[in-house]
């Protein structure tokens, strides 16, 4: 079982029927990483150039043959970040950025050993986001990121890739913050996964069914 699997409580999360404060108990503190802004750039790049370090198996023997590429990880790398206030929006400011995309490469070599080695791929952002006015606590600035890179080829130790790039800026800050509850969570027992290749054929009678033979 789990929460989504025909789990009966209303102790769980889904959708809500009826009064949405029918159970509800609590005021509670949760710690919770709020956003005040975010933004997303989807783009396509071309011809950007993979340098392949960590190679598994090492030393392969060139040329290399590219098989495919993508992002390991949801999480980019920011630097060279300056972030600007407006002085015509006080709320606003400029966010430029550089955010790194780690990325696993496949290929083969020449002798048609599959391999695997690491790269990145940085892009830069030079965006409005709402930022906070000064506190205690500071802001920080994150980011998600998703590359796959579907098409490449082997030039002087490198691969040149068309890559499809997502990221998302966020502007954020950890926090402890107040709000209702309905309290804790019901929590389901397991289900074991099976393939049930049984299924069907335990559900036949032990015997046949039907009339027996009666004299005419």
């Amino acid at each position: 079982m789990s929460f989504f699997s025909n789990f009966q409580s209303d102790k769980c999360p889904g959708t809500i029927s009826g009064n949405p404060l029918n159970g509800m108990c609590e005021k509670v503190c949760i710690q919770a990483q709020k956003i005040f802004d975010a933004c997303i750039k989807q783009i396509q790049i071309e011809n950007y150039t993979l340098t392949l370090t960590d190679a598994v198996p090492a030393n392969p023997t060139y040329p290399l043959t590219f098989i495919s590429a993508r992002s390991t990880s949801s999480t980019g790398n920011i630097t060279s970040i300056n972030i600007e206030r407006l002085p015509d929006k006080p709320s606003c400011a400029r966010v430029q950025a550089t955010i790194s995309i780690p990325v696993e490469v496949l290929y083969t070599d020449a002798n048609g050993v599959e391999g695997v080695a690491q790269s990145e791929i940085s892009v830069s952002e030079d965006v409005l986001l709402y930022v906070p006015a000064p506190s205690i606590m500071p802001y920080k600035a994150t980011s998600e990121v998703s590359a796959v890179c579907a098409e490449g080829r082997f030039t002087d130790g490198t691969f040149s890739v068309n890559a499809c790039i997502t990221v998302i800026l966020k502007i954020a800050i950890d926090v402890e913050i107040l709000v209702p509850s309905y309290g804790y969570c019901a929590i389901p027992p397991a289900q074991d996964y099976s393939q049930e290749v049984c299924a069907g054929f335990f559900e036949l009678p032990l015997y046949p069914q039907g009339r027996t033979c009666s004299k005419q």
